[in-house]
């Protein structure tokens, strides 16, 4: 339902250009707004008026007019003034109050709709059904774009999303937890990822500079048709988490981007630790190698395998860097310098950062 606050900034605005007093009552006589002292009137009146077949009545020339909810009195409007003016003012203060409140519930019940339809808690039927009913184009091209503040969930990134993304252009903002919000982004025929990915880093530039926010933003694979959105906001979701393990340094993580690390994702967590124990046989992990070491596997697996590149961007002899490789070699058993080892040390540093991942997060 609509706030007091709403209907108060309402009827202020109307009331300062037409200098007509205006109040606005529930049914039970409680002053819901005003914009000068509310007159007093006995319960018992504002029930017969309420009950009788008029829209509106004249007392003592105040003018008593309903505000009506899909055909229910919800308020009674009174508005003090001269004459035909006060009446006309009224008349225009129903209408508009009328109006947002058919705006707000179809905005919240818009809120609801997305937020059942992504987590799969809709029925077919029912989703076409309620798209109608809430004038929802079921066909269009969509694509979810998910919104981490890395935080309890920020009214701000919320309000700002809804400023930048409005349900005019066919877009909506939505959450379902406390640490993202989500945007039901409408797409225009023709539009690819490219412009997701402008799209999302857009989001990011205007999160940091606007909200003074550090998010993460991650989009899943574009539907053709409104009833696959929940399949949309699950790649997004598992991009997010991807992207923190295996990507922490970008800020905008496309689920179609994921590569292996996907692959490595969806494994159960005992055969990764299998897989560990097989490849390094009980020798050092890489986990636990010191920093310029790991610094050093991975600027040469940057450089392709290039000796000479790898030792000229660390500004170490080449002599220096095949020396920390043999190194590498006899503690782990692979030498990276063939391709095979290398990406099995490669998929092996993967698959270790999801283990302690898993570990970190697990209660």
């Amino acid at each position: 339902m609509i706030t007091s606050q709403i209907i108060q900034n309402s009827i202020d605005e109307l009331s300062a250009i037409t200098r007509v007093q205006l109040s606005v009552m529930d049914l039970k006589g409680r002053v819901v707004a005003a914009t000068a002292e509310a007159p007093t009137f006995d319960m018992e009146f504002i029930s017969d008026f309420a009950n009788s077949p008029v829209d509106s009545q004249v007392i003592g020339g105040m003018h008593l007019l309903k505000i009506l909810d899909e055909g229910e009195l919800v308020y009674v409007l009174l508005a003090a003034g001269n004459g035909e003016d006060a009446y006309m003012v009224g008349k225009i203060c129903v209408s508009q109050l009328q109006n947002l409140i058919v705006a707000y519930k179809e905005k919240y019940d818009r809120n609801n709709f997305f937020q059942n339809l992504l987590l799969d808690n809709l029925l077919l039927i029912d989703i076409y059904n309620r798209a109608k009913k809430l004038r929802i184009d079921v066909t269009i091209p969509r694509v979810i774009i998910l919104v981490e503040t890395r935080a309890e969930r920020d009214s701000g990134a919320a309000e700002l999303l809804g400023s930048m993304f409005t349900s005019q252009n066919g877009d909506y903002v939505t959450a379902v937890d406390e640490t993202s919000v989500i945007l039901v982004k409408s797409l225009k025929a023709g539009e690819k990822y490219e412009e997701i990915e402008s799209i999302a880093t857009t989001i990011v530039d205007m999160m940091n500079t606007e909200a003074m926010l550090d998010v993460r933003v991650s989009y899943g694979t574009i539907v053709s048709e409104l009833k696959d959105l929940s399949k949309s906001y699950k790649e997004a979701k598992m991009a997010l988490d991807v992207g923190k393990i295996f990507y922490a340094e970008k800020h905008v993580i496309a689920y179609n981007t994921l590569g292996i690390g996907r692959l490595i994702y969806q494994l159960p967590i005992n055969l990764c630790r299998i897989f560990i124990d097989e490849i390094f046989g009980g020798r050092e992990i890489p986990e636990n190698l010191d920093e310029e070491t790991l610094n050093t596997i991975n600027k040469f697996f940057e450089n392709n395998l290039n000796v000479s590149e790898t030792s000229r961007q660390l500004f170490v002899h080449r002599n220096t860097l095949v020396y920390r490789i043999e190194k590498l070699e006899k503690t782990t058993g692979l030498d990276i310098r063939t391709f095979d080892e290398a990406l099995t040390f490669k998929i092996a540093l993967m698959v270790i950062s999801y283990m302690k991942y898993v570990d970190s997060n697990q209660f």
